[in-house]
């Protein structure tokens, strides 16, 4: 990123190593350095897709994922939204006394306000819809507690909710067998999720931590263009690799 200018990237995806949940060839990172870094290269609007999660030590969940949301608006980042990936098949992973983890943090941080902002859109069903009729009644709370009736349309066209949920593991998310090289991947449908959201076509993605490089796949599918730094000698010849055999399924090579 220093070789980088100032305000040169649109989007910035990732999922940083966090709490050592995982062993990076041996590979840590300094997150003051690096979040000051990204608030540099990030120009005015954009956005930063930070994907993270916290183990828990001696019994207590280290928190990590909150200090490094609360580091990042400290240092000028808004904190757009606080979003969950969950994950619909998780491995029963967790301590005798507490439920088993399925999900991680997504935090939606902007450098001002977001530019773009693609919502995906899902269709809202209304569990007292009225089949005689195009619209229900409904009510909804306003401040000081009162209800308010409001009309809802029947199978309403919405905003997906902040909520994601995704299958994972093999074959689930990725269909590219070489990604599992990797000890730890996000789903290529939430990447490309975020990606459509945040951003628009020719726009410049980067991944500071790309790992077996999900988000510079995804952004050739969706006609982004992108950049990405990985310090492991090992993945950085695994994404070179991954993205070799998609240029030539796609003729771009």
């Amino acid at each position: 990123m220093a070789r980088m200018e100032s305000g040169y990237i649109d989007l910035c995806i990732t999922s940083p190593p966090y709490d050592q949940l995982r062993y990076y060839n041996g590979f840590s990172f300094d997150f003051e350095r690096v979040a000051a870094e990204l608030f540099r290269v990030i120009k005015a609007g954009g956005v930063l897709v930070w994907v993270v999660s916290d183990s828990t030590i001696n019994g207590s969940e280290t928190g990590s994922s909150f200090k490094q949301a609360l580091y990042f608006k400290r240092i000028g980042f808004n904190l757009h939204d606080t979003m969950i990936y969950h994950k619909d098949n998780p491995p029963p992973v967790g301590g005798s006394n507490r439920y088993y983890s399925s999900f991680e943090y997504m935090f939606i941080l902007s450098k001002g306000k977001p530019e773009t902002f693609n919502p995906i859109l899902s269709k809202r069903r209304n569990k007292h819809n009225d089949q005689r009729t195009s619209r229900v009644k409904g009510f909804v709370r306003s401040k000081d507690g009162s209800f308010i009736k409001k009309r809802v349309a029947l199978n309403e066209i919405v905003k997906k909710q902040n909520l994601w949920t995704y299958t994972v593991g093999k074959g689930n998310s990725s269909k590219d067998d070489l990604a599992f090289e990797h000890p730890a991947i996000f789903p290529e449908s939430l990447a490309h999720d975020h990606l459509v959201s945040w951003s628009n076509e020719g726009d410049l993605i980067y991944d500071p931590f790309m790992g077996s490089g999900t988000t510079a796949l995804v952004s050739i599918d969706a006609n982004r263009r992108y950049v990405g730094s990985e310090i492991s000698a090992e993945y950085y010849d695994l994404i070179n690799k991954r993205i070799h055999l998609k240029t030539r399924q796609l003729k771009l090579w």
